[in-house]
């Protein structure tokens, strides 16, 4: 009996253990210390809105609304939003950073609040809402600092940045019924949301089509930094475009028009070498980076560089889809998707008649040499 006692109890405990891993491995809500993922703390105004946004970033593992920044312990939501304890609103954030980096982080929440206005956030006025960054260490400070700095010159807020830098000592959660806000009140939460004029904010500063076709502080900071550093090229007279260019050509680079699929010239070209700007010569599209779309026109992962490329939104059919167009030139050149192959997921779906070739040999002799290591 006693041997049974002691198997059967043995037998439990490795049962618990083994239930216990399960649950550890099953559950990504864990604790950033459980778990080694890391953790941001972010003030952007109110917490209902922070949280339901940063929920919706891809690597986030947990969002958790409260207070961080004053002296009083474990404040109340009374105490902090009477603008006397010292704290502001904010959300620590949860992410797991072999997916997700934090300046991705940083990156994602600067594009969803008004980083702005040290006096508040939209409706919600007082330093207890004003923007701010909790850096837990010095690396985390670093990368905000770096990012911040880049940002303010882009210019793209129209306002100096006032997003303080503040060092994280405590975070206090907030009371249960503040978390997950949006879900648990989604209609006094839209109807919050909508009177706040957050939304109606961040659609003035990066379009309405910001969360159907995002674009990051990062891709606009390096696209920014590769313009500083491109040559430029002229673009002809409209009577000298017209003298140049086919009726083919002209049709689809100066009235936006598209050619027939599998009727053009580099649908099937698989020649080594670049694709130029069929006006001004600006160079558009490598060979390495063209693949056979099966959609009978010629389709890039990415262009050269991105400094020749401008995107603006195309609602000409009844679904909204993506221009490209070049830069210097401002020819139509086609349209991109986000249904390409890896690495990037694009298809620059592209006219024959808006580039011209340049075989890899002849690539010197033009003037694109510099181009010859793509």
């Amino acid at each position: 009996m006693k041997r049974f006692t002691i198997w059967f109890s043995s037998s439990v405990l490795t049962l618990l253990v083994l239930f216990s891993i399960a649950t550890r491995a099953n559950n990504p809500s864990l604790s950033a210390t459980e778990s080694s993922y890391a953790i941001a703390t972010l003030a952007g105004g109110c917490f209902w809105c922070t949280e339901a946004d940063l929920e919706k970033l891809e690597g986030v593992v947990n969002v958790v609304s409260g207070y961080a920044g004053g002296t009083l312990a474990n404040p109340t939501y009374q105490q902090v939003s009477s603008g006397k304890s010292g704290h502001i609103e904010v959300i620590q954030v949860t992410f797991d950073d072999h997916l997700v980096s934090y300046e991705q982080v940083l990156d994602y929440f600067l594009r969803h609040i008004d980083p702005t206005d040290a006096k508040g956030s939209f409706v919600d006025r007082g330093l207890q809402y004003r923007p701010a960054i909790f850096y837990h260490d010095s690396t985390q400070k670093q990368i905000a600092q770096q990012l911040i700095k880049q940002v303010d010159a882009l210019g793209i807020y129209q306002k100096p940045l006032n997003t303080e830098l503040i060092e994280y000592t405590e975070f206090w959660p907030a009371e249960e019924y503040h978390q997950d806000f949006y879900k648990k009140n989604p209609i006094r939460y839209k109807y919050y949301r909508h009177a706040s004029g957050r939304d109606q904010y961040l659609d003035q500063i990066f379009g309405r089509e910001r969360n159907k076709n995002p674009i990051t502080l990062r891709q606009l900071i390096d696209k920014s930094l590769a313009e500083q550093n491109i040559k430029t090229y002229h673009k002809p007279s409209p009577e000298e475009i017209r003298a140049k260019l086919t009726d083919v050509q002209y049709y689809v680079t100066q009235q936006e028009g598209t050619e027939r699929a599998f009727n053009n010239e580099y649908w099937d070209n698989d020649q080594r070498g670049i694709y130029v700007d069929i006006v001004t010569g600006e160079p558009l599209f490598s060979s390495q980076d063209k693949f056979r779309s099966g959609t009978g026109w010629p389709s890039f992962t990415k262009p050269i560089n991105s400094a020749y490329i401008i995107t603006k939104s195309d609602f000409r059919l009844f679904y909204t889809r993506t221009e490209v167009r070049s830069r210097f030139g401002d020819s139509h050149l086609g349209h991109v998707f986000k249904d390409g192959p890896a690495p990037t997921g694009l298809r620059y779906c592209m006219n024959s008649a808006a580039m011209r070739f340049i075989p890899e040999e002849k690539m010197a002799a033009e003037g694109y040499g510099d181009y010859l290591p793509l």
